[in-house]
């Protein structure tokens, strides 16, 4: 669409005639993610209030429409790159923030426990060097006095603040043991995400949100029966990063809920469905 052609357009987003508006934006929403640059420039240089919201909204729905497709791509992917699924997640919060930031964040932290491991440590002292790295070094804590912030949910904040809930703990946790070829997976506890270190030989279990606390399957079951819940597989196994970012986003719900924010919540409620199916 030509640049003449979108100012004309824009010029009659404050038509008092509804429908005008109307037909004006779904011919904008049609031309997808490529007229955003062009909209954020007519934004910038409009004074007009009812304009600008209009453009706002705009330039929400396509980067919606964007982030929805990208989802599409990664689940039908099979969610194999969980940083990807997580900085997915981050874009809808911040439309501009680029995949390679994320990387490389994470690239570093890797680095940083890289050279403390040794190639002959056992399970346990693999586990005590990353949460030395993570917890002590780098010190990465739980974020208890925000705990429902929705910043928790997103890694871009997380790598920044080093503060987080369990779920973001653990992926962090998690991506940066599975670079380092350790068999370290995520596990979908009930209010609590936690991970676990598998193998062949033995398996145990992994509280990041406590400093990389170490513990059992009967610790597990304890903690299932004070729950009054049976203590069925799920509790127990590896999960598929397609469930990890289907909990980080009903996470990112019941914060959007705590602070009233309905249009998010309404929009984080679609894309949970658009990747699970699952109505919330």
């Amino acid at each position: 669409m030509e640049e003449s052609k979108i100012k004309a357009m824009i010029s009659l987003l404050d038509d008092e005639d509804i429908e005008v508006v109307s037909q004006i934006e779904k011919e904008f929403l049609a031309q997808g993610g490529s007229i955003i640059p062009y909209l954020e420039k007519e934004w910038e240089q409009n004074f007009n209030p009812v304009v600008q919201k209009r453009i706002e909204d705009l330039v929400h729905n396509l980067q919606f429409v964007l982030l929805e497709d990208r989802l599409a791509k990664w689940k039908k992917n099979g969610g194999e790159d969980l940083m990807e699924g997580l900085w997915l997640i981050c874009t809808y919060q911040y439309p501009d923030l680029e995949f390679a930031t994320i990387k490389s964040a994470m690239e570093q932290i890797y680095y940083e426990v890289w050279l403390e491991m040794k190639p002959d440590m056992l399970p346990m002292e693999q586990v005590r060097t990353l949460n030395n790295v993570l917890f002590t070094k780098l010190k990465f804590s739980s974020n208890t006095k925000n705990f429902h912030s929705p910043a928790n949910s997103m890694i871009s904040q997380v790598l920044e603040s080093k503060k987080g809930n369990p779920i973001s703990l653990c992926t962090i946790y998690m991506m940066v043991a599975q670079k380092l070829k350790l068999p370290i997976y995520g596990v979908n506890l009930p209010s609590l995400f936690i991970l676990t270190y598998k193998n062949d030989s033995s398996q145990f279990y992994i509280n990041a949100f406590n400093k990389g606390l170490i513990f059992t399957k009967e610790d597990i079951d304890n903690y299932l029966h004070q729950l009054n819940l049976a203590p069925i597989d799920v509790f127990y196994q590896p999960c598929s990063n397609i469930d990890i970012v289907a909990r980080v986003l009903r996470n990112l719900i019941n914060s959007f809920e705590k602070l009233s924010e309905t249009d998010r919540v309404e929009d984080v409620k679609k894309m949970l469905h658009f990747l699970t199916g699952e109505k919330y």
